[in-house]
């Protein structure tokens, strides 16, 4: 049941890696799996959530170890400043742009509701590394927002 209640969040964490629909189903099954087998060396079941996102992760790095250097060039994603229509700009769309390693940090901030200091346990860097990447990566999202046309109103004229 437990599983069940964190399912969709570990796929949009995995997906946010990995950005392929099989591999991201992979890497949750084996964490999952993983999780299971492993749950009797859990010290602490308040930080479950911790535990199974850390090991996510990891499962997700190994799937992107594997990948040849030119599978993983052709999965650049383009700059969200080319983004046409502001009315289409979702907040998610622009934080899957962000590079990785800012990229992990919000989503486990902002979408999976992590403190900084169990982000800094799952990622295993320190507490102000943390803090630097939510700042470069909240400035970046930021700059982009900034720099995207303002809504027009229309007035029916």
């Amino acid at each position: 049941m437990l599983m069940k209640e964190f399912e969709l969040h570990l796929y949009r964490m995995a997906w946010s890696m990995l950005r392929h629909d099989a591999d991201c189903a992979d890497a949750v099954q084996e964490a999952i799996l993983k999780a299971y087998q492993s749950l009797h060396t859990l010290r602490e079941p308040a930080f479950f959530k911790t535990w199974i996102f850390r090991i996510l992760i990891n499962e997700c790095n190994k799937l992107l170890n594997k990948r040849t250097p030119s599978f993983a060039g052709a999965e650049l994603q383009s700059s969200p400043s080319g983004l046409v229509e502001y009315e289409n700009i979702d907040l998610r769309e622009l934080v899957d742009h962000l590079e990785e390693s800012l990229r992990i940090v919000i989503i486990l901030h902002y979408f999976h509701d992590l403190p900084l200091v169990q982000i800094a346990d799952v990622l295993g860097i320190s507490n102000g590394a943390v803090k630097t990447r939510l700042h470069r990566g909240r400035k970046q999202l930021f700059s982009w927002l900034k720099n995207t046309p303002e809504r027009t109103m229309r007035c029916g004229t």
